[in-house]
C-alpha cells in the first residue's frame, strides 16, 4: 500500500515543536550563568569560586552590604559613581557626535564627504585597543592623566572615535525621504529646525540604539581605564575594582560579593533599556501606522 501523504499541517505542527524545543535548550543554556550569578550573590557560605550545590544552603544580604561598608579592598559605591557619571557624559557626547555625521553625510554635500567616509570605515576595521599607547601619551602630554582631570581624560578616550561610528545612523537617515526636508524648507525651516524637528522624531529608534551603546562602552571597559587610571584608585571605574578582587590574595573571601557587584552593575544598564525601549515602541509604533 502506497504512504500516505503527510499533511502540511502536521509539517508545520512538528517544524514548530523542534523549533520552540531547540529555543527553550538555548535559552536555558543562556540563562544558567545569570541564575548562577544572581544566585551566588546571595550565597551565605564562603566557598570562593568552588562550590558543591548550584543553589546557596543559605541565603543573606551580607554581599551586598559588604559592597557598601567595606571599601578598604574595593571602594565598590565611588567606583560605581566615577563609572555612571563618564558613562553619562559619554552617552551624551557621544550621540551628539553621530548624530551630526550621520546628517552631514546623509543630507549635506560636500568636498571630501566620500573620502571621510572610507576612511571612517578603514579605520573602524581596527581594534580599539591598537591606539591606546598612542591615546595614553597624547592625553599625557595634555596633561590629562594626573589627579582630578583623570575622568576628563576617560570621557574623551571613549568620545573621541564617536565621529567615525556614523554608519548605522547614517543608514537609517538615509530611508528618511528628503522631500520632508525639501517641504520644511520651502515651508520656511533653517537646515537646523529640519533636523531637530523632522529628521530626529524619525530617528528615534537608532538614538534609542546609539544611546545603549554609548553608555555601555565606559560601563564595561577595562583596557582603557585601567591604562589612564593606573593606581589613581580614587577615581578607578567598577571593572578595575571587579578585577582587583578576582585576584589570588582576595578571591576567597570576595567572589560572593564580586558576584554581587556583577548584579549591581547590570541594574542601570536595563534601567536605561526600559526607558529608552518605550520611545523605540513610540516611533516604530508611528512609523507602522504612517
Amino acid at each position: 500500500m502506497a504512504k500516505k501523504p503527510v499533511s502540511v499541517k502536521k509539517q508545520k505542527l512538528v517544524t514548530d515543536i523542534t523549533v520552540h524545543v531547540f529555543l527553550t535548550i538555548v535559552a536555558i543554556v543562556w540563562l544558567i550563568p545569570f541564575v548562577w550569578i544572581i544566585a551566588h550573590s546571595f550565597r551565605g557560605e564562603s566557598t570562593g569560586m568552588f562550590c558543591s550545590t548550584f543553589l546557596p544552603q543559605q541565603y543573606t544580604f551580607d554581599n551586598y552590604i559588604g559592597l557598601f561598608t567595606d571599601v578598604k579592598t574595593m571602594n565598590f559605591p565611588k567606583m560605581f559613581v566615577n563609572t555612571f557619571i563618564i558613562a553619562c557624559f559619554t552617552c551624551v557626547i557621544s550621540t551628539f557626535f553621530v548624530l551630526s555625521v550621520a546628517y552631514s553625510l546623509s543630507r549635506v554635500k560636500w568636498t571630501m564627504r566620500k573620502s571621510y567616509m572610507d576612511m571612517a570605515m578603514v579605520i573602524n576595521l581596527f581594534p580599539g585597543f591598537m591606539s591606546m599607547v598612542a591615546i595614553y601619551f597624547l592625553l599625557k602630554a595634555m596633561g590629562l592623566t594626573e589627579g582630578n582631570r583623570i575622568p576628563i581624560a576617560l570621557v574623551i578616550c571613549f568620545t573621541a572615535g564617536a565621529g567615525t561610528g556614523f554608519h548605522v545612523m547614517k543608514g537609517y537617515m538615509d530611508t528618511i525621504p528628503k522631500a520632508l526636508d525639501e517641504a520644511a524648507m520651502i515651508d520656511g525651516c533653517t537646515r537646523f529646525q529640519t533636523f531637530y524637528k523632522i529628521t530626529l522624531p524619525l530617528c528615534k529608534p537608532m538614538i534609542v540604539y546609539q544611546v545603549i551603546t554609548a553608555f555601555m562602552g565606559p560601563w564595561m571597559d577595562f583596557i582603557f581605564a585601567k591604562i589612564i587610571v593606573r593606581a589613581e584608585t580614587q577615581y578607578a571605574t567598577v571593572s578595575i575594582g571587579m578585577w582587583k578582587v578576582l585576584e589570588m590574595e582576595y578571591i576567597g573571601g570576595w567572589f560572593t560579593r564580586f558576584c554581587a557587584a556583577a548584579v549591581l552593575v547590570s541594574i542601570p544598564i536595563s534601567i536605561l533599556f526600559m526607558i529608552t525601549q518605550k520611545f523605540y515602541q513610540e516611533a516604530m509604533g508611528g512609523a507602522v501606522k504612517g
